[in-house]
């Protein structure tokens, strides 16, 4: 079993790679397209984004087999955000006023997003950001390959109630914007449901004391438990569930963010039974996302290395931007941002589509139940892509169908 102590040493071992030169297999005489990859290699959240600078490395090392970008090989500038979001607007800074990069691949939490978001705007610089998040924004700098909230909460909660038969949630997360924002669209969607949320909780983010919090749920009465709880707080969370007695089979732990490498860390025993909603698990039985979890584990040198959803979308960014700039013919921001409006690429998870008005993705939502062996087993998924709405969960908005092309044109920003 991969503890967590071991963990850190398999993913500060497998970021060594970062370092290592991207131009493989090719000779090229033109100069390097350096872009940016801007995630914590250090602090709480390095367990999670070192991985994520490794998909993008991993990404442009195969482009670079296959010919580069417009005939030019990649280069990856990696800047360290610490896990701290001051920290990311100065590398931000650095990226692009030192640097001279306009292309930056980067960021995990909404706190870092949003830290770093005014210096892509003012510059005219583009943030491509892999991870689901709560919506409430339309920035015509940045490209959006996770997840919203209609593409994660829309068909779970509901199933929740339907399926699981659960009718009394009791929600908790870590103290910021991401939580608190998927809280309040999953409240609509509960009371939709015809089912009813006891309690709405939070601790602060790496928050590792949940014996007070687990008491509260076993007191509440919920028989469910919505968890928009991130990062590190995830691992010290399920193991208190467990030890205080609590179990998936009658008050199962429905999640948004524990994903294969939150369950390596935590030991798949305190998670088996419980659920997930994401578009992406490594579960899924395909030849190219058996070809992408291969890849990835050579090119970390780890054969034990796990891949999940922010992985797999920082992964697949890269491709359409490169897909993008190949049909504007350069490498001007706005002219790639305007071709990369109906891109679509066949990624590990499926087929996925930028979005021509919002510049948010398709993809395609699924929930899966955590397994004694640490994966998931795949029990909704829905037939098609789905189109995102960042402005809600359950319908169009007066401020969805302003989160338009049009709308960004005027630069209209919401958040």
């Amino acid at each position: 079993m991969l503890n967590r102590r071991n963990f850190l040493k398999t993913t500060a071992a497998a970021s060594v790679v970062l370092s290592a030169p991207t131009l493989i297999g090719r000779a090229f005489a033109a100069d390097p397209i350096r872009v940016g990859a801007l995630y914590s290699q250090t602090g709480g959240l390095s367990v999670v984004e070192k991985l994520l600078a490794n998909a993008v490395q991993m990404a442009a090392s195969e482009i670079n087999a296959t010919g580069g970008v417009l005939g030019r090989p990649i280069e990856v500038v990696v800047e360290d955000g610490a896990s701290d979001p001051k920290t990311f607007s100065e590398k931000a800074s650095s990226l692009i006023l030192k640097n001279k990069i306009d292309t930056v691949f980067g960021c995990h939490t909404s706190a870092s997003r949003k830290a770093v978001l005014p210096i892509f705007e003012r510059r005219n610089a583009t943030l491509f950001y892999q991870t689901h998040y709560e919506g409430f924004e339309c920035s015509r700098n940045v490209v959006y390959s996770g997840a919203v909230p209609n593409q994660q909460l829309g068909k779970y909660i509901p199933w929740i109630v339907e399926t699981l038969g659960k009718k009394k949630f009791f929600i908790v997360g870590s103290n910021y914007v991401y939580p608190r924002e998927m809280a309040k669209v999953s409240k609509k969607l509960i009371e939709a449901s015809g089912a009813e949320w006891v309690a709405d909780e939070y601790l602060e983010l790496g928050h590792s004391e949940w014996a007070v919090m687990v008491n509260k749920i076993k007191e509440s009465g919920a028989d469910v438990v919505l968890s928009n709880v991130v990062g590190d707080s995830i691992i010290a969370f399920y193991r208190e569930f467990k030890n205080q007695g609590l179990s998936h089979e009658t008050i199962p732990i429905c999640a948004t963010v524990t994903s294969e490498i939150e369950i390596a860390a935590m030991g798949a025993e305190y998670a088996a039974g419980s659920y997930m909603s994401v578009p992406y698990f490594m579960s899924i039985d395909t030849p190219a996302n058996h070809t992408f979890i291969d890849n990835f584990r050579k090119f970390t040198n780890d054969p034990k290395a796990v891949t999940y959803h922010s992985l797999e979308a920082a992964y697949f960014q890269v491709f359409l931007w490169k897909q993008a700039a190949e049909k504007a013919g350069n490498l001007d921001p706005q002219g790639v941002r305007d071709a990369i409006r109906g891109q679509s690429y066949d990624a590990p998870g499926g087929k996925v589509t930028i979005d021509a008005d919002n510049l948010h993705c398709w993809m395609t939502p699924r929930i899966g139940q955590w397994q004694a062996d640490g994966q998931s087993k795949i029990v909704r998924e829905e037939p098609a892509p789905v189109k995102p709405l960042p402005y809600s969960a359950y319908g169009e908005t007066e401020d969805n169908l302003f989160c338009t092309a049009k709308g960004l044109d005027q630069a209209k920003l919401k958040g």
